[in-house]
């Protein structure tokens, strides 16, 4: 299929790669973006964009890194997601969306039965979290979905892999081939010795010496870093004049430039270092993260240079594209290399091997005679199948605004979901399309048989897309794979053989292709291997009206069964009918069964409303806990004469499947407490807490009046809040402008005092939004932030827009400790502090916190709440690992009398609470804002500004507080 087969030897890739080529040969791949740049997969995407059809770009790519994060399992992960952005992100897009899926032996095994030469199990799967979220939540990436698979054969070696969507429209991103002359750019970071050798570690087999010899190749990431390279790119001005780009990934400057052209001339001294000592082969072949190279025409290079210092950034020659079809790589007066490209492209030296696909482990076929309420149970409990809220609630996922789904929906937030859908990322409009990311995989039956491992993977990450409203027809797949290492053994090349033919035959089945993917071959340690292990990822555009979600939604409503009990084509047309049925309206909630069978999909539906499930009197409790994996459980609104009933909602929260109703309640907590241990999801007291009502109104209007009030949005390094900030503003009438603060030099931070400075007296309202400026610990985090308002210049402006224009003050998240370090609040000025005022610290959970709260309006004193009502509640997105606020008790009363208590975490009822479900930072007497005594400014940790029409579909509630509303309004 394009290549005659006598003309280079066969290989795996093949396997992997010729139902594209063949699809695509038959017209099926209509939508397919291909080009010499092949970092990341790319589809084209009709968008709607304030109504009017646009072409998009959607990148999509998976990493492992398996290797580092067993070595170093907080660096290795924080690696994972930082490599995978920079491969769509060198196509120019802005990542938007994340998924994190991992394998780990148990993590409750007692730390005495660790294998010698290995890091425990709990330590792993702990610290690679703390390292995937920190990353994360850092450069600012919504991660929808998170998943970790438990299996005792990953204790051979950790599976880490990420996968990431990114969007830019078509006519932003330019593809030319350089020509010589032409520039090479370095973008972003400096250079160590972090990472030497990791490209070619990742293939080693770990042994009992791994631990202590491999740490120097584990990279260390930079999130802030990267966030300011997603800056620069948003910029057309930038990119459409970018020829090509390379990320920085395994191999260096050796890989990441010498893939560009044909002909370079590499100055290895121009790279700049962030310490002396490096030689010309450690600068060569560093892996240093968040690192670009870029090509320029000459003419564009000074204007390149020119955005990426205005972004804070360093960018700088290196290279230049020259006729000769050689890599030269020079060190001040020594040629360090000089290859010709032909060698380079060679395949290097051909290897043979033999392949003999192993034997099925045949099950026993035994019928499991417990009765259903033991077996609901053990379900329940089980690590395949439990809660991980633990895990989740550490991952932002609400950040941008762009998140159709939570990763927990309902009233209760219980319910998980089973893929992650996140608009577009238009920044300056509205749109309705989104992308919508799931993926499939059980190890317990590749083990049994690769091949029909490989094939229901495929299918399961279709039939996830399908139950949350998408389209089969528009799937496209990426593929992971993660093998034990295969040495020159025919039985162990013959389980990724085996398991690359079963996901062939699904694509060619289903007539959907994988268009990308990531392998690795070493999960060995001395004589233990991990499970055959092929994750099909698959992803589609969709209209975010049709997204659904999995919580059921009333009592009364039928369920009913869509089952996969056909050939592969026939699967795809049952999947087409649900997808016809969702544009009805007839389809209201929608989950695709697993190995869990349709029990455990209708025990998890029932979770987030609190609702139960009756079983139809004909139907048998075994189907229900065997039923097909790709089937379709589907809450119905009407009739679906196409599909079969097996039972309804009821109110009762109860599950009943013919015999004795169970109650849900009993099964949720067994679910609860599996991981508990591991990942906390309860901390500190439950006792009620007063709830304080303050009814005065600020008696003082603006006396300016602005037809569209202009608000400066500061964004520091480690801000990542402030698109979203800005968007708010400008949808309620006001005129934001971000301003970023530049401090490479202390040039550019000079000039950034005045610019911000000049930005202030020019405005009616300045915004300090959230991230994660100065490392987000006590008297750490907002410490640039601070010591940068402490400015006279920048204290004196702020004084003179609160005292003499009636100005307002908004700080969220980050912004909000800023201000309470400041003074701002709750004393209203700029002052000194010591240990007796308020602060922020800490969450008693000791871990970061990303969910949806309830919280209660306490005082309408501050203009920012002008729209609002004592008692009003609203359900806001919380995302912080330092949110507690700590206050003397004397202060407590007089930000009590005075109305400077703004808002209070509660319960869906308002009842306001320090339990941790209610509470999630511990913060005394339940306190999520508070306001200057005057009340023009305003801190609050709760995020006002992530909401949208699209927004958290699955989460109920009142989600839009009027606070930017508010603000605009004072000066009008």
């Amino acid at each position: 299929y394009g290549e005659a087969a006598d003309e280079r030897p066969q290989t795996l890739m093949d396997i992997a790669t010729i139902a594209a080529k063949l699809l695509k040969q038959r017209g099926l791949l209509k939508n397919i973006d291909i080009s010499a740049e092949v970092n990341a997969c790319a589809i084209h995407v009709d968008a709607q964009v304030d109504g009017n059809k646009e072409d998009w770009l959607v990148l999509f790519k998976n990493e492992t890194h398996n290797h580092p994060t067993e070595i170093e399992p907080f660096g290795g992960a924080a690696t994972c997601i930082g490599g995978a952005i920079r491969d769509p992100l060198s196509g120019r897009a802005y990542v938007y969306q994340a998924m994190r899926v991992t394998g780990a032996g148990d993590p409750r095994v007692p730390l005495e039965q660790t294998i010698p030469g290995k890091l425990p199990q709990r330590k792993l799967t702990v610290s690679a979290a703390q390292g995937y979220s920190s990353y994360g939540n850092q450069i600012g990436l919504a991660t929808g979905l998170v998943h970790e698979i438990y299996h005792p054969r990953y204790v051979a070696k950790r599976m880490e892999v990420g996968a990431v969507v990114g969007g830019v429209r078509a006519a932003d991103v330019k593809r030319l081939t350089p020509s010589p002359g032409d520039k090479v750019i370095l973008l972003g970071g400096r250079t160590g010795r972090d990472g030497i050798g990791g490209a070619t570690g990742s293939s080693k087999t770990h042994n009992d010496t791994s631990l202590t010899t491999m740490a120097s190749e584990v990279q260390k990431g930079n999130a802030p870093e990267e966030r300011k390279i997603q800056r620069l790119f948003l910029d057309p001005d930038v990119t459409r004049i970018i020829k090509r780009c390379n990320d920085f990934g395994a191999g260096g400057v050796a890989v990441a430039i010498g893939e560009l052209a044909d002909g370079l001339d590499i100055d290895l001294a121009r790279v700049r270092k962030k310490y002396e000592g490096l030689d010309a082969t450690e600068i060569a072949i560093s892996e240093s993260q968040e690192r670009m190279a870029v090509v320029l025409a000459p003419e564009h290079v000074d204007t390149f240079i020119s955005k990426a210092t205005d972004e804070n950034l360093e960018a700088y020659v290196v290279a230049e594209i020259t006729s000769a079809p050689r890599l030269v790589m020079r060190y001040k007066d020594t040629v360090a290399a000089d290859l010709s490209r032909e060698f380079l492209s060679s395949n290097g030296a051909e290897k043979h091997t033999a392949a003999k696909v192993p034997d099925g482990i045949k099950q026993t076929g035994e019928k499991d005679a417990r009765p259903t309420s033991d077996r609901l149970r053990a379900m329940a409990g089980d690590l395949r199948y439990c809660s991980q809220r633990g895990l989740i609630e550490r991952f932002d996922s609400s950040i941008g605004a762009k998140s159709v789904l939570a990763p927990y929906g309902g009233k209760h937030q219980k319910t998980p979901t089973q893929a992650m859908a996140a608009l577009l990322p238009v920044m300056d409009a509205e749109t309705t399309t989104c992308s919508v990311m799931s993926f499939g995989f059980d190890p317990y039956l590749s083990i049994q048989n690769p091949y029909k491992g490989a094939k229901t993977a495929v299918v399961s990450s279709v039939s996830k897309l399908v139950a949350a409203g998408c389209d089969p027809d528009g799937v496209y797949l990426s593929f992971q794979e993660y093998f034990e290492r295969l040495r020159k053994e025919p039985l162990r090349w013959g389980k990724p053989f085996s398991a690359l033919l079963g996901a062939l035959e699904a694509q060619l089945g289903l007539e959907l292709a994988a268009i990308g993917g990531k392998d690795s071959m070493s999960g060995s340690f001395n004589e233990l291997d991990v499970p055959p292990t092929l994750i099909s990822f698959a992803i589609t555009p969709n209209d975010a009206r049709y997204v659904l979600s999995p919580e059921f939604k009333m009592p009364g409503n039928a369920v009913v069964l869509f089952e996969a009990s056909g050939t592969l084509p026939e699967i795809k047309k049952m999947w087409k009918t649900v997808r016809t049925h969702v544009e009805k309206g007839d389809i209201v909630s929608a989950w695709s069964v697993t190995a869990g069978g349709a029990a455990e999909g209708v025990f998890k539906m029932a979770l987030g409303n609190r609702l139960g499930f009756a079983s139809a009197e004909n139907i048998d409790p075994d189907a229900l806990f065997g039923t097909p994996v790709g089937s379709i459980i589907a809450e119905v609104a009407r009739p679906v004469p196409s599909a079969r009933i097996i039972g309804c909602v009821t109110d009762d929260y109860m599950l009943s499947f013919g015999g004795a109703p169970v109650s849900i309640e009993e099964l949720e907590h067994l679910g609860d407490e599996t991981l508990e241990d591991v990942f906390p999801t309860k901390a500190g007291v439950s006792e009620p807490v007063k709830a304080v009502s303050y009814t005065g109104r600020p008696t003082l209007p603006s006396d300016g009046r602005f037809a569209m009030p202009r608000a400066v949005i500061t964004a520091f390094p480690g801000t990542n809040c402030e698109y979203d900030t800005a968007r708010a503003v400008r949808t309620v009438g006001g005129a934001p402008e971000i301003k970023r603060v530049r401090n490479l030099t202390p040039s550019c931070l000079e000039q950034s005092v005045l610019e911000v400075e000049a930005a202030i007296r020019g405005s009616q309202i300045v915004i300090i939004p959230g991230g994660f400026a100065g490392g987000d610990e006590p008297d750490g985090s907002a410490k640039f932030i601070t010591a940068f308002f402490r400015n006279p210049r920048i204290t004196d402006a702020v004084h003179e827009l609160l005292f003499k224009r009636d100005g307002l003050v908004l700080g969220i998240c980050n912004g909000f400790q800023a201000l309470v370090k400041l003074g701002l609040v709750p004393f209203g000025e700029i002052r000194p502090m010591d240990e007796s005022c308020p602060t922020l610290t800490y969450n008693l959970i000791g871990r970061h916190q990303s969910r949806y709260v309830s919280t209660r309006v306490a005082s309408v004193r501050s203009p920012w709440l002008s729209l609002c009502e004592v008692g009003d509640v609203n359900v806001l997105p919380v995302s912080h690992g330092e949110g507690r606020f700590v206050a003397s008790d004397e202060m407590l009363q007089k930000l009590t009398a005075n109305g400077q208590i703004a808002a209070q975490y509660c319960d869906l009822s308002g009842n306001v609470s320090m339990d941790i479900r209610t509470n999630p930072n511990g913060s005394v007497m339940a306190i999520e804002g508070i306001t200057s005594p005057d009340g023009r400014v305003f801190g609050k940790m709760c995020h006002s500004e992530r909401e949208g029409v699209y927004t958290a579909k699955n989460i109920y509630g009142n989600k839009h507080q009027p606070i930017f509303e508010s603000g605009v309004k004072y000066f009008k």
